[in-house]
């Protein structure tokens, strides 16, 4: 099962930011490999912090190299290739856990307020569906998978959009490309 740790910032507007973290970040997890793991009796552990512009472009800058604030980070906190070893063998221990118990931190995902709100308006869209998109984004980098290159970029756009439409929202790239 999937639990999300939720925490934010007053500039963040009033909203059930913790349901809408959890469904997106259960909805992600189930439309990959992985999506056993969300009825598993693991427990698989996702933080989310709603922040402030500033905080994000300070941890961008500690963690990525880049002095800007950005939409959405993520901080894996395992390897992909144990997470699959998890999802492939019920019996198979990572960090105290296996698909039948125990606990699985994925890791932390920061959203950066300011940003998230002029993206979202840029779209016509409001701030939680485009938030819902990036948690959906962010719970995919903590999975492993990545944009680097464009067949990496179409690989995840793809479950981006999939799970997105699951959750009765819009493709957010032809939003983008329509523009």
């Amino acid at each position: 099962m999937i639990h999300v740790e939720l925490s934010h910032v007053p500039s963040w507007p009033d909203a059930d930011w913790t349901a809408l973290a959890a469904r997106a970040a259960l909805a992600a997890l189930e439309r990959t490999p992985h999506g056993e793991l969300a009825t598993s009796q693991a427990l698989i552990e996702v933080s989310v912090r709603l922040t402030s512009d500033e905080e994000v472009r300070q941890l961008n800058a500690q963690y990525r190299g880049k002095d800007k604030a950005t939409n959405v980070l993520s901080f894996p906190m395992i390897q992909p290739d144990l997470l699959d070893t998890v999802t492939q063998n019920s019996d198979a221990k990572v960090g105290g856990a296996s698909a039948t118990g125990g606990e699985v931190l994925l890791g932390d995902i920061v959203l950066a307020h300011g940003v998230c709100a002029a993206e979202a308006a840029e779209r016509g869209i409001g701030t939680e569906q485009h938030a819902t998109h990036l948690i959906v984004h962010g719970v995919l980098h903590l999975l492993g998978y990545d944009h680097q290159d464009d067949d990496e970029a179409e690989a995840m756009e793809a479950i981006e959009t999939d799970v997105l439409r699951s959750l009765g929202l819009a493709d957010p790239y032809l939003i983008r490309e329509d523009d």
